[in-house]
């Protein structure tokens, strides 16, 4: 949707989407003009407190999250292209400038950017929620069935049209989103129980013969699965039922599975695991920073232990208080990289995960603290 081409699976988007990347480019040309010129970088810090971040695009929603950071500096950068001093200086591309200036104090280019960022809201929130290190897996198919009926919700209040009416761009957009995320058989309400559907039977059954190798204890559990799916013994209990819907399924497992103590060991471990890769892609990135072509002489226990050890030096130093504040505070924004977070203010975040929002709500107000500290 952000990046419609006329070519390709989603050409069928390219025209109802063409304006959303419109505003993206315009967006990037007014950043590109403040991050460029240094005296225009310097106005901006004066009137704006936080800085401009610039998201790799290998992130989820990275024009997204740029629009959000957008709108959140709105008041300070209209106050800039409106003050003297951005209007007197003209040792750079004045004819650039201006056209900075005609769009930030636009309230039809705002509005655009206001109505992208509402009807993407719900499928952000799905990918930062499903990209961080918790367990959400229980969490997810409440958030699809959701997350089409919000977004419809919000261009039907935008374009002002009743339920029944027709909507060029929300049929665009769903397509596009029942192409990314959802199946046909989803979408037409056919799903059956799972003891019912022959795929996730096929499946559970190679599972159940990976982890209980013994026969005998794999025909316990299968007898704790026929429990569990046709409600017998404590399953069947009126407050088990009720629970089903109400408990988080690691709550509902801890109280209402002690009958089923394999099963309900299982089921605590594949609750326990996040949707994300985003921990792994860490633990590669820590791994090749300890690990490279002048380091190549350890053994594999080595690096892995080393790995091991820096890794949750990282987790730990996140719960002291000294990570949120002092000289030291997000130290580890940028990973195992080398680089300067300081300098013009250009925060380059190559690995700034959507499961860190507060990096994007309070990164660097040490300016500003600075000033207002006696």
């Amino acid at each position: 949707m952000c990046a419609p081409k006329e070519t390709g699976v989603a050409g069928f988007a390219f025209d109802e989407c063409l304006w959303i990347k419109h505003v993206i480019d315009d967006v990037m040309f007014v950043k590109n003009v403040i991050m460029n010129h240094s005296m225009r970088l310097a106005i901006f810090n004066e009137f704006v407190s936080l800085k401009l971040l610039s998201i790799a695009d290998t992130r989820f929603a990275s024009s997204i999250i740029m629009l959000k950071r957008f709108k959140l500096i709105s008041r300070g950068r209209q106050a800039m292209v409106i003050s003297e001093r951005w209007s007197s200086y003209r040792e750079d591309d004045v004819g650039k400038a201006a056209s900075v200036k005609e769009k930030v104090l636009s309230d039809i280019w705002w509005d655009k950017i206001d109505y992208i960022l509402s009807f993407t809201l719900p499928i952000y929130e799905m990918l930062r929620f499903c990209d961080t290190n918790r367990p959400c897996l229980h969490l997810v198919y409440e958030m699809w069935d959701s997350m089409i009926q919000k977004v419809k919700a919000s261009i039907y209040r935008h374009e002002g049209k009743l339920e029944n009416e027709e909507s060029t761009f929300y049929s665009v957009v769903y397509q596009i989103l029942v192409e990314r995320y959802y199946s046909t058989t989803w979408l037409v309400g056919n799903c059956v129980a799972p003891h019912l559907d022959e795929e996730i039977s096929a499946m559970r059954m190679k599972c159940f013969k990976r982890f209980f190798l013994d026969q005998d204890e794999r025909r316990v559990v299968n007898i704790e699965y026929a429990k569990f799916s046709s409600s017998l013994d404590g399953f069947g209990d009126s407050d088990s039922m009720v629970d089903r819907g109400v408990l988080e399924p690691r709550v509902w497992w801890l109280v209402h599975g002690a009958s089923t103590p394999i099963l309900q060991s299982l089921a605590l471990k594949l609750l326990s695991q996040p949707c994300s890769s985003s921990c792994c892609e860490r633990n590669w990135s820590t791994y090749s920073f300890i690990h490279s072509m002048r380091r190549n002489k350890m053994t594999p226990q080595r690096c892995e232990d080393l790995v091991f050890v820096h890794y949750n030096i990282r987790l730990l130093s996140r719960r002291q208080p000294l990570y949120t504040e002092g000289e030291t505070k997000l130290w580890d924004i940028c990973g195992d990289a080398f680089d300067s977070i300081g300098g013009v203010g250009m925060l380059e975040v190559a690995d700034l995960s959507l499961d860190e929002p507060e990096m994007e709500a309070v990164i660097f107000r040490d300016e500003v603290d600075e000033v207002q500290d006696p």
